[in-house]
């Protein structure tokens, strides 16, 4: 018999549900100290979790931190009849969510980055800091397919495309489980990317053809490739079925079809939603009986559906013991790969005063210059000399440290203390150029319609040489899902993007856009830099301003990052992951719709302003020689893609080659293209490349008109470009017979640079 079983074995019921509950540090504390007395009512027959030591509200320093997980640890060990340790978990979206932890750049921008090896390196520091201080699991990362930027939490995404979040995600998840130190979480399973008016929670309308090919994608392969350990399941419902409550998601698709062994996690309060909000259940007992037998092992983040309305459950017969036991295993069997069975103890020695060390902020500087946009440079007005006379910079988000992070971030969501340095934009341009050519003005704030600061603004702006103007939105602090917020709370705060912060337009808020404009009427040429989680409708003022970096949120080292691009130290490399529509009425907009889908509006075409995968930069690249073998090939063969990549500029360089496929005709409606690969190739100047692609045609694969995965026979455009619209070399090749797909092996594009 295992030791899992054996302590399976000896477990009583309550003991069995106790290993499916979380409790949040908070509840077992008195003050700032750990109360045994505390414990002793909530740890009495173990605990599976422990929710959010380091990124609760206490202000823990990591030292105090790995204290108290000892004592949470030492209590359930020595107290508890079994002695099974908790697991304890955190927020690691941009960086661990704890004092002093390193703020790398939100996830919209890590994704702006293209380079998967560079977000596995930020990974790998998330799970080393954690490491440090006992985290054993991180709830991260987000894989939904961004389809509606309405929604706040498009910035935790990696974008709209599947293929580029499916990258982006496994390079994440590869850095943070390493070898099984800690414990990565997929969420939101799934859709949550695209629920109905952008609303967080609202239902999402998706059929099941567009659901695996999209929404699925990311999560099959993290779950096949990745070797994800924990699933989390989104809030939302799909066709009247909410996830927490989706055998056919949680069970079938999950781990039947997909092999999945990890465990299924609850998001916050998921269940308990299952009766407050989706109405599929009457009561808190009937909740925790749907979520159990659908496929949810624990629920987060405190005791209450898995709580007494469960143990009543049981014990009234409603729900099988079977089923309590395989979820018990499964949670058990994660503590036992984490080694937290043999030894659940953090070397306290070991823990620093703080965990952002030098090499970490490199790497989150590194992170920032790779995921800033170069949007508009009209004329070539970037990159500004350093011998300017006088810079005027203006704006909310300019000189505020908190607005350089996105949500899930310590400062961001929790409004306290960080405990790490932040640059702002005028830091970063005073360091570069000297506090003594730099002017400065807020002007006005992210929201709101006062106009106190504009004159001040226009002042300084008349003395200057260049106006900076840094706006767009702010992130973090969730608010109340039913109700507007307070004048009073808006004001405290002012979030306007993050979970929960959802967006009917999005447009520049408050009398932004008005700054801008009465800012262009002193003549001074202005370079808008945004600060932001989502794509902004810019249309209104593009033609104000000579240029447009779009920063998303660049974290601790932004203000740096982005005086390197405006003076012409780091040659921007970002480019889209999502596209940027010219009006909110246009989405969804995205790259890979439909043939159908490009009907023009009456006032209004249905194209974009910036494209999906867009980006400038301050050289130019020349692609040529585009060779593709075999031009004919089997449904389960590959075929070799060559290219020559040459900068043809004055300055060193990244380009991000961009592989795309076109169908020309299918048995069900395809995407007008869709990508396939990409390499983010460094170049000196007069320097060319050859660029390799192997791709793999179960990568082509969808679900004809039966729902079988095919690889279907055909001829298929290749293109190659620097953006999904600006395609540079093209080529065709066929597949010459169709064959159903019975499990999906590759998926992923390899490439080499040579």
């Amino acid at each position: 018999m295992t030791a899992i079983k054996s302590l399976l074995n000896q477990m009583s019921i309550e003991e069995k549900i106790a290993q499916l509950q979380a409790i949040p540090i908070d509840a077992l504390m008195e003050g700032k100290e750990f109360s045994e007395e505390k414990a002793r009512k909530y740890l009495k027959l173990g605990i599976g979790q422990i929710t959010r030591v380091a990124g609760s509200r206490l202000g823990l320093k990591p030292k105090e931190v790995v204290k108290l997980v000892n004592k949470v640890q030492k209590f359930l060990v020595e107290n508890t009849r079994l002695k099974i340790p908790a697991i304890i978990h955190e927020e690691c979206l941009s960086g661990l969510m704890g004092y002093s932890s390193t703020a790398f750049p939100q996830a919209i921008g890590l994704a702006s980055t293209w380079n998967p090896e560079l977000l596995t390196n930020v990974a790998s520091t998330i799970r080393s800091q954690g490491r440090l201080i006992g985290v054993n699991q991180c709830l991260s990362p987000v894989l939904d397919v961004c389809r509606d930027p309405r929604w706040g939490r498009c910035e935790e995404t990696y974008g709209e495309d599947p293929y580029l979040v499916a990258s982006m995600g496994l390079a994440y998840i590869t850095g943070l489980q390493g070898e099984t130190q800690l414990v990565a979480t997929a969420k939101h399973f799934a859709a949550h990317g695209f629920p109905e008016g952008g609303r967080n929670i609202a239902q999402v309308h998706v059929g099941n053809r567009e659901l695996r090919e999209t929404f699925l994608f990311p999560f099959e392969v993290a779950v096949k490739i990745g070797k994800v350990m924990s699933i989390m399941p989104a809030y939302h419902e799909i066709d009247g079925v909410p996830c927490h409550g989706n055998p056919q998601l949680l069970t079938n698709i999950l781990r039947q079809e997909w092999g999945f062994d990890g465990i299924v996690v609850s998001d916050y309060d998921g269940i308990r939603q299952l009766e407050a909000i989706h109405k599929v259940a009457s009561n808190k007992m009937e909740a925790a009986i749907l979520a159990l037998e659908s496929g949810v092992d624990i629920e987060f983040p405190t005791i209450d559906c898995y709580g007494e309305p469960l143990v009543t459950a049981i014990k009234e017969g409603l729900v099988s013991e079977a089923i309590i036991d395989r979820a018990v295993e499964r949670v058990l069997r994660i503590k036992e790969r984490l080694g937290l069975l043999d030894n659940p103890f953090v070397d306290e020695s070991a823990v620093p005063e703080r965990l952002d060390d030098r090499k970490s902020r490199e790497l989150a500087l590194k992170a920032a210059r790779e995921s800033i946009v170069l949007l508009k440079n009209e004329n070539n007005m970037l990159p500004l000399s350093k011998n300017i006379n006088k810079i005027a910079v203006i704006g909310p988000n300019a000189n505020d440290p908190r607005n350089m992070l996105g949500d899930y971030t310590y400062t961001g969501h929790l409004n306290i203390d960080s405990g790490i340095e932040i640059v702002t934009v005028l830091q970063g341009i005073a360091k570069k150029v000297g506090e003594g050519k730099v002017l400065y003005a807020k002007g006005c704030d992210i929201a709101g319609e006062s106009k106190e600061g504009f004159s001040e603004a226009i002042e300084i702006a008349k003395q200057a040489d260049v106006i900076i103007a840094v706006m767009g939105e702010k992130s973090g602090l969730p608010l109340s899902w039913t109700d507007i917020p307070s004048e009073e709370e808006f004001k405290k705060y002012q979030a306007v993007t993050g979970e929960g912060n959802d967006r009917a337009s999005l447009r520049l808020l408050g009398v932004q856009e008005e700054l801008l404009k009465e800012l262009y009427k002193t003549g001074k040429p202005i370079i808008l830099v945004l600060i932001n989680g989502r794509p902004l409708v810019l249309s209104p003022i593009i033609n104000y301003v000579k240029a447009i970096i779009e920063a998303w949120f660049p974290g601790e080292e932004g203000g740096n990052a982005i005086a390197d691009i405006i003076f012409g130290d780091y040659n921007p490399s970002g480019r889209l992951p999502i596209t940027f529509p010219m009006d909110t009425g246009q989405i969804p907009l995205y790259y890979s719709r439909k043939p159908s889908s490009f009907r023009p509006y009456v006032m209004l075409h249905s194209s974009p302003l910036f494209t999906f995968g867009y980006g400038l930069s301050y050289t130019q690249f020349e692609y040529s020689n585009l060779e593709v073998t075999p031009k004919e090939v089997g449904p389960l063969s590959y075929i070799t893609i060559l290219l020559d990549v040459k900068n043809v500029g004055n300055m060193e360089g990244d380009e991000v080659v961009q592989l795309y496929i076109s169908k020309s005709f299918s048995s069900v409606a395809r995407p007008v293209k869709e990508l396939k690969g990409f390499a983010k190739v460094h170049l000196k100047p007069g320097e060319k490349r050859r660029v390799k692609f192997a791709l793999p045609m179960e990568a082509l694969a969808f679900y004809d008109n039966f729902m079988r995965l095919v690889v279907e026979k055909g001829e298929y455009q290749i293109l190659i470009g620097n953006s999904s619209e600006n395609i540079i070399l093209k080529d065709t090749f066929r597949i010459k017979e169709t064959k159903p797909i019975m499990e999906r092996r590759i998926f992923l594009s390899n490439v080499q640079i040579e």
